[in-house]
């Protein structure tokens, strides 16, 4: 028998929470930083989280595969892969800062069945599922109502990564046109508009377990999740994640510079 849905996304969820506690008990400590092939730095923390995470999910859901951030592959025969994200802003992890988390999707193919993302620095979670609602600290949570852009809070993890000059110049439009802009970046800018607190969040680059549990909690709460194409895709390799009301405006800004998709 297939899980349910609401099953999935308190299952990813309980995951995600464990291995953020294991991440926060090295959170402010003495590690050593190694730079891995492309250049971004991993702990002992990260590889500490993802095994317990990996155990976690072989006990329960053996058939199931696994796609990790620092483990890479482990096939399954159910159909159902999870995806893990130790530590989504490790570059913050290793500062003391506490915009980190522990990120866990539950996906068949392209389609994401459930995603969560724990937040143990500032003592929050977040989970959703098609269909079951967003979950934030066991309360169903909304995207904010602002509607328009001079009273909208947006966010990109970091605007050197953009692509093209193109779809740098459309960010700084957007920047210029909010009420604030910031780089509440990685993870933390997901959980603030899906939660009300910001309005836009942008992510020039993504890997493949990076995107995928956000896309249920953005939509479950009211929001609108793509890639920067547009489409309605976790996989993509970027994304624009909005409340509903401003989603067509951001997404003109965004573009009102670009070459085509």
């Amino acid at each position: 028998m297939n899980p349910s849905p609401a099953v999935l996304m308190e299952a990813a969820l309980e995951v995600a929470r464990l291995s953020s506690l294991v991440a926060l008990r090295y959170y402010k400590q003495d590690l050593v930083v190694e730079a891995k092939g492309d250049g971004s730095p991993v702990t002992l923390a990260d590889r500490a989280a993802e095994q317990l995470a990996r155990e976690w999910i072989h006990a329960r859901f053996p058939a199931d595969g696994v796609l990790g951030e620092e483990f890479g592959e482990t096939p399954g025969a159910s159909g159902r892969r999870w995806l893990l994200d130790p530590i989504d802003g490790t570059k913050s992890f290793v500062r003391g800062v506490p915009l980190w988390g522990t990120c866990v999707a539950v996906c068949e193919g392209n389609e994401v069945l459930a995603g969560a993302a724990a937040y143990p620095a500032v003592e929050e979670f977040i989970a959703a599922a098609p269909g079951e609602g967003c979950w934030h600290n066991d309360a169903r949570c909304r995207v904010s109502d602002t509607n328009v852009l001079s009273s909208a809070t947006v966010l990109v993890t970091d605007a050197r990564n953009f692509s093209s000059p193109e779809r740098r110049a459309g960010w700084e439009k957007l920047s210029a046109a909010a009420a604030v802009s910031r780089g509440w970046g990685d993870c933390f800018g997901y959980l603030l508009v899906a939660t009300g607190r910001a309005e836009v969040m942008v992510d020039p680059v993504l890997n493949p377990w990076d995107a995928p549990p956000f896309l249920p909690i953005i939509e479950e709460a009211g929001g609108v999740f793509t890639g920067w194409n547009g489409s309605r895709d976790a996989f993509a390799g970027d994304a624009i994640a909005t409340n509903g009301a401003l989603a067509d405006a951001a997404r003109a800004l965004l573009w009102s510079t670009d070459v085509p998709r």
